[in-house]
Formats: structure tokens, sequence, C-alpha cells
């Protein structure tokens, strides 16, 4: 039977007997047994060489130290001979097993260096065996009062010990931090480093992380096990920040490419802790949770970091939406392949609340500046590819039609439902900047139409103030059907508007009325203005029918343009246009003053 080695080097010494005890004590059990060969003798002289070798090579310390190392030693010997005597076989080679127990025996403990070269080489169950016996070697030594007369070697044989735990823990430390790096995972480096820290566990209990009172280097808990989840922590961070990142410069959509590697490459760091790493841990360290939350916080501190540098409307709309919709989706914590491992229900928020809405705050701000800008591009299309152009109005069956309407529903609808997606309280301040900005872009846009329409008498100027007046009709109702948004403010400032167009309309005609030396023509100009300009629409009738008469020539076109003018829906329009049919038939027959033969006016759908 072989002599187990590390019995001789794992014993605690025993401060209560004396070295001449311990070697009678030894004596006697060599020499007890009646079946004690040959051999045996041989053993026993030995034993008792090996004695006297190693008490000669500690000659050097004196004192009561000296004793109680002798003591300590004999001690384990005497159990490593129990041992062999107790199990050793009935035939063996005497010589052989002396020559074991003498290479046993003879050997010395490590050197601090060589402990550390067994750090470097990942042996790490021995190297911690071995700092263990130097720390419970210094621990004896202390308590026997070894140091009493040089209490510098105690403080540098405890600062050796506790470098050593050090270099332990960086040890640690990188394993844990190459787990992710390395290709090719080390189990076995793993599960070593796993019955490291229970062994560590086990010789340092926690009891108030009390040291030994000789020294606070000595016999406390290393806390590996905190270590090992920072090492994690650290891990994490190095991963997150690893995730490619073009600049600007490189490519325009630059922080969607650097989203985008960020979740590949960490779903496939949690498929690796699923599939391979988790089976290397107890239960009890909960791996694949632990790296969860380690990325979880290292995603959080990099998007706080990006969320505080200088993003557009754009770049800020992505990391909305990625916190909001990506992260937890099956494109990244939430795949498939990753259940049910990998849980997301208790984490912590990716964002600060204060971090979210300083970055939906941010959002709406560049928002407005977009939306501001996109009415200014509607603005100038109509001035410079239709006003100075002179294009004439688009027309539907016969009706006059701006894309007005459409053009500004079209962005409210892109801005309210992509801040929809993100939070529907993002919805509401999106919906509150389009509302703010359309009521002040139709003044603008108002005053650009007034300037360019006294600037110079275009043909097209009637049909284009009809055509916005039913545009911005259109939109009234569109916004209130679609986003039931309130828009009383809103039909305020159109009212004004209808009524300043109306008033254009008629300086105009009333201009032209007066280059005419035909008197009958007047009446025309009051005819209009007093169906325009009546409150009471019952009274309106009445004028249409005036009009009608005087001048036999108007056909339904001009009434209904007359009509749209005043502000009058679709339905009092066609009432009143049945009641004054009898005289507008008459005019037909071509009798009469001959005003409107020439104004070509098409039917008006709904206006003000």
């Amino acid at each position: 039977m072989e002599l187990d080695t590390r019995c001789v080097t794992s014993e605690p010494a025993s401060p209560m007997s004396s070295p001449g005890e311990e070697k009678m004590e030894v004596a006697s059990e060599l020499s007890g047994s009646d079946s004690q060969s040959r051999d045996s003798g041989f053993f026993e002289r030995g034993i008792k060489t090996m004695l006297s070798i190693r008490k000669s090579k500690r000659s050097l310390n004196k004192g009561r130290g000296k004793e109680d190392t002798g003591t300590w030693n004999a001690k384990r010997l005497l159990r490593t001979l129990r041992s062999y005597e107790e199990n050793k076989p009935t035939t063996c080679n005497g010589m052989e097993k002396v020559g074991e127990l003498c290479e046993s025996i003879e050997a010395k403990p490590l050197s601090v260096m060589e402990i550390n070269e067994l750090i470097q080489k990942r042996q790490l169950l021995e190297a911690f065996a071995s700092i263990k016996l130097m720390e419970d070697e210094t621990i004896s030594e202390w308590d026997s009062e070894k140091y009493s007369d040089n209490p510098q070697e105690f403080v540098r044989k405890s600062k050796d010990v506790d470098l050593l735990y050090n270099s332990m823990t960086k040890a640690i430390q990188s394993i844990v931090e190459g787990t992710l790096e390395d290709p090719t995972l080390q189990h076995t480096m793993l599960t070593s480093m796993v019955t490291l820290i229970a062994r560590e566990e086990a010789a340092h209990p926690n009891i108030d992380n009390a040291a030994h009172p000789g020294s606070d280097l000595l016999g406390r808990p290393r806390k590996w096990r905190e270590q090992w989840k920072e090492a994690i922590n650290k891990s994490a961070r190095k991963r997150v920040l690893k995730a490619p990142m073009p600049s600007r410069e490189e490519a325009t959509s630059w922080l969607d490419l650097h989203l985008h590697f960020l979740q590949k490459h960490l779903r496939e760091d949690l498929l690796k802790i699923k599939s391979s790493v988790k089976k290397c841990y107890p239960e009890e360290y909960q791996v694949c949770d632990t790296y969860v939350e380690a990325f979880h916080n290292a995603i959080a501190s990099h998007l706080q970091e990006l969320s505080q540098g200088p993003l557009d409307f754009h770049e800020l709309y992505i990391l909305l939406h990625w916190v909001a919709n990506t992260y937890h989706s099956e494109h990244f914590l939430g795949h498939p392949e990753l259940k049910p491992e990998v849980k997301t229900e208790n984490l912590s928020l990716l964002l600060t609340p204060t971090d979210w809405d300083k970055l939906k705050n941010d959002y709406i701000a560049s928002a407005k500046g977009k939306i501001k800008s996109c009415f200014g591009n509607i603005l100038r299309l109509e001035v410079k590819e239709k006003w100075e152009k002179e294009v004439h109005s688009e027309e539907e069956e016969n009706l006059y039609h701006a894309s007005l309407s459409f053009d500004i529903q079209t962005i409210f609808a892109q801005h309210v439902k992509s801040s929809r997606d993100i939070s529907r309280s993002l919805e509401t301040k999106m919906l509150e900047s389009c509302m703010a900005e359309l009521l002040e872009f139709i003044p603008r846009f108002e005053q650009e139409f007034m300037e360019w329409s006294s600037a110079q008498d275009s043909p097209i100027f009637v049909p284009y103030l009809v055509a916005y007046i039913n545009s911005f009709h259109d939109l009234v109702s569109g916004l209130e059907k679609a986003f039931q948004v309130n828009t009383e403010q809103l039909q305020k400032i159109l009212s004004a508007l209808t009524r300043n167009f109306t008033n254009i309309f008629l300086t105009k005609l009333r201009t032209k009325a007066q280059g005419s030396d035909a008197d009958w023509l007047l009446p025309a100009i009051d005819h209009i203005a007093n169906i325009i300009g009546e409150e009471k629409k019952d009274k309106i009738k009445a004028y249409v029918k005036e009009l009608c008469q005087d001048y036999p020539d108007i056909r339904k076109e001009h009434i209904l343009a007359i009509l749209a003018l005043r502000g009058l829906g679709r339905t009092r329009r066609a009432a009143i246009f049945r009641q004054v049919r009898p005289a507008q038939e008459s005019s037909e027959s071509g009798d009469g003053c001959r005003l409107f033969a020439e104004i070509d006016v098409p039917v008006i759908i709904s206006c003000f």
C-alpha cells in the first residue's frame, strides 16, 4: 500500500505534548506489534533517522517554537505510520515502502515561489493546500509564542500567505473572465475552481469575518464566491464594450448596427452559458441568473452612457425602440433557445426612470424640429412647385383638390405611430407636439399665400383658394377620426383663415369689377358680398335668388362656389340650390347679362 503524502502535510500541530513524549509514542507504536518483521525494524530505524535529520535542519530555531514544530511533525508522522500499519498488505517490499515514506517525510513544505508557480499553472487545488498549510503553520507558531522575539518574521510570513491568497483570487478572476473569451471551454478548470471555492469556505468559516488575533491577514474568509460574481460582472462589461460600434463618419446607421451586434454577440454568450457553462457549477450558484443580471447591468450602464451623447432624432428613436421592444423580445433575451434558463421577469429597469424620461424628452424636443421641418417642406413645395410655376390645382371628379390634408395627416401618423410603439405617454406628447406645430404652420401658410396672391394676378388663385379651404376642412375631420384629438383651437384658426381668404377673393373681384364701364356689374359684387357676409343662413337663400334673377347666365358651379366661400356645408349648399333651381334653369336660355358666362368654376366639394 502506498502512503498518502497529503496526510503528512495536512494535520495541525498539537502544542500539548513535548518532543520527548512524541518520540516515545512513536517508538511504542513501531515496536508494539508481535507480527513485526525484519523490515519493520529497518523501517523504525529509518523513521528515527529522518526525525533526527528533520530536527537538525531546524536547529537554527530556538526556544519553545522549536519544540512545538518538532511535536507537530512527530504527530503527523505518527498518524501516517498508524495508517500504514493498519492498511499494509500481508506481502510487500519493505525497502520500497521505506523509500516511499522517507521520500514523503523528506519533502519540505513548498516555498512561496513554488506555490506561486502552481497558481500560474492553474494547479489551484494543490496550491491552496500548500497555502493553507503555510497559514496553519504560521498561526500555530504564533500561538506557541515562537515570534515573541522576532515579530517581523511573523509579519513577513503573514504577508506571504496573504499575497499567495491574493494571487489565487486573481487566478479565479482570470478563469471566470476567460470563460466566454475562450471558444473551447475548459470544463475541468471550472469544476476545479468550484471545488477550490468550496474548500476555502470550509477552511475559513465566515464567523463575523474575524481574523486571527495576531494578524488581520491570517485566518480570515477570502470570499472567493463574491470575487467570482464580481469577475462575472467585469466579464459582462468587457463583452458589452467589445461589440463593434462604427463611427458616424463610417455609417449613418452606426447606432442601429451597434445594437444589432450587441444583441447578436451577447445572445451567443448566453446560449453558451446555458449549454456549457451551467453544467460546471452546482445549482446553488444560479449561474444563468448571475450572468443575465451581470449582462443586464452592463448593458444598462452602456446605454446610459450612449444616451448622454449627442443623438439626433433618428438615433433617439432607435435607442428608445430597442429598450422598449427589442431587449425583451425573441430577438434577444426572449429568444426561444434561451428558455427557460434565462429569466427576465425579475430584472430591474434597463434605464432608471430619470434616464428614461430624459431620453423621451430629448426625443420629443428633437421631433419638434423634425415636424417643423416637414411642415416647412410642404409650404416650400406649394410655393416653388405650384404657385410660382402656376400649376393648375388638381381635380378629382371635377372637384378642386389639394394634397395638404393628406400630407399633414401623414406627418401626424408617422410620428404618433412610432411613439405609440414605445409608450402611450410618448404618443400623447408627440400628438401634442404635432398639433402645436400645425397651429403655428397654418398662419404661416396663410401669410405666404396672401403675399403671393397680392404680388400677382394669377388665374390659379381662386381654384387654389377654394381647394385649400376644402383641404383644411378635411383635415379637421381626419384628425378627429384618426387621433381623437381636440380640434377646437384648430377650428378657430381655420375659421379666421376662411374669412381672410374670402376677403381676398372679394377684394380681387371688386378690383376686376372697377379696368369695366358697365354699371350693371356693380350689383354682382353687392350680391356676392351679401351672400358671403350674411350671418343668418336663412337669408342667404334670398340673396342667391336675387343674384340669379339679376344674372341669368349664372350656373350651378358658380352658385356652389359662392356658397362654399360663405362656408356652408355640402348639405346646406345642395338644399339652397334646389330651392333656387327654377331661376337657375331659366338662365340657361342665354337671355340677359353675360357676366358669368366665361367664368369656369368646377364643382366644389365640402368646405367651411
